[in-house]
């Protein structure tokens, strides 16, 4: 687990070596991502079938507020589980009923597998199709794994979607839909709709949805747009679905987001001119929003550790649109069939590095002195005692950035570490 890094061609498109580096790493693993999806599918329940370690993750995590119950909970997996001595799928089956009784408004259940579940072999999806025997008419319950074993912090959420994917509805014969996956905030997914339908473009349908029910159809008609760049496990269960998957720049930043609706609009074969008429207004006011912070971020010097998989996007927003020179861009996994676009618009000169070795990233944050660096929580502590501004990744996934309308805000989180340290200068 501790190989060298190597250096290794990135493409034609792109000449950038990269750096791939296989040793210990500091992340969240794939429970961070019911966080947000507990908010996005408000009929749906993630019961985490895993240790106290992993209930205290989420609710240390998650910030709930006393007076307001969530839509997640853990089943803890007790010494005599994990020995052997109880039968844990008898166990599991009362912990589901008892929570079924209690919140008769979940229609859809997800078993949320953990490290401890899958070291002791506990079959959740057997569970889930027992279980929704058991439930009866109106309840789905199905199961995913958030272990830290096989997925990082976002790559939760592709697991989930994954385990949607069959459950989707066949499209008609003939019809045709668009459907974007990832999950949006309420505005952002409202204003992406209005776009989209100013285009002309339409069924438009978001995975996942509001109604965890109201699943959208899939087939040889659907067009697959991807508003985040880790749903790699999806995409190809939505391929062998019949589904055509666009490959377009993400839509963070005015030309992202320009790019990003450019590639629906080509594939429904949309005007350029109509597409430039659509979004002139909100690209202008994207860009106006902008240039206030480019004036604290153009040449300054910015490291992306390994978190998100949203690295690469922003770093080329931040470098493109904002002046920022990057010194270092990392990615816990590089999907190149979802990042060519973006690879292809990055300056020469970065150092980009698939995977982690926490000890020698923080070696070469350390000789390189970056005015900034975006990094997880474990790490931004250790930084700033070294005198460095940091930037939490996490705050990347939970603040709404997508869009024209947001690009003024995404700019501002890489500009406010650097305003605030310049305030506490004077």
């Amino acid at each position: 687990m501790n190989g060298r890094a190597r250096p290794l061609p990135v493409g034609e498109a792109a000449s950038l070596p990269l750096l791939r580096e296989r040793g210990p790493c500091a992340s969240f693993c794939g429970l961070s991502s019911i966080l947000w999806l507990h908010r996005r599918m408000r009929d749906a329940f993630f019961l985490v079938v895993g240790s106290r370690t992993c209930a205290h993750l989420l609710q240390s995590a998650a910030g709930v507020m006393i007076f307001a119950e969530p839509r997640f909970a853990t089943a803890i997996l007790e010494e005599r589980d994990l020995a052997g001595s109880a039968d844990c799928q008898q166990e599991l089956d009362r912990v589901v009923d008892r929570l079924l009784e209690r919140r008769p408004d979940i229609r859809t259940l997800f078993l949320v597998g953990t490290c401890p579940s899958e070291l002791i072999k506990l079959d959740l999806e057997k569970a889930a199709e027992r279980l929704t025997a058991r439930a009866g008419a109106g309840v789905k319950v199905l199961a995913f794994t958030g272990s830290g074993i096989e997925t990082g912090f976002t790559q939760g959420e592709d697991q989930c979607l994954a385990a949607l994917v069959p459950e989707l509805p066949a499209l008609a014969a003939g019809a045709r839909n668009l459907l974007v996956i990832g999950t949006l905030a309420d505005l952002v997914q409202d204003q992406i709709a209005r776009l989209l339908g100013a285009l002309g473009i339409g069924p438009v349908h978001f995975l996942p949805p509001a109604d965890s029910h109201d699943l959208p159809p899939i087939g040889s008609g659907t067009d697959v747009l991807f508003a985040q760049p880790f749903f790699n496990s999806s995409a190809r269960l939505l391929a062998d679905r019949g589904a055509r998957l666009l490959t377009a720049p993400f839509p963070f930043g005015v030309e992202g987001t320009r790019a990003w609706l450019a590639a629906a609009a080509s594939a429904w074969e949309i005007p350029a001119e109509r597409l430039a008429e659509v979004i002139a207004a909100p690209a202008a006011r994207a860009e106006q929003a902008i240039t206030r912070y480019r004036e604290v971020l153009a040449g300054r010097r910015l490291s992306f550790l390994p978190d998100s998989q949203l690295e690469i996007p922003l770093a080329r927003f931040l470098a493109r649109e904002c002046g920022v020179e990057l010194i270092e861009v990392g990615t816990p996994y590089l999907d190149r069939r979802a990042m060519q676009p973006e690879l292809d618009l990055l300056p020469p000169g970065v150092r980009l590095c698939e995977g982690q070795d926490v000890d020698r990233q923080l070696d070469r944050v350390a000789a390189d002195r970056p005015d900034l660096t975006v990094c997880g929580l474990g790490l931004a502590n250790p930084l700033e005692a070294q005198g460095l501004r940091t930037k939490w990744s996490i705050e990347l996934v939970f603040t709404p950035i997508h869009g024209f309308e947001q690009a003024g805000d995404l700019a501002e989180l890489f500009a406010r570490p650097l305003i605030r340290a310049a305030r506490l200068r004077v």
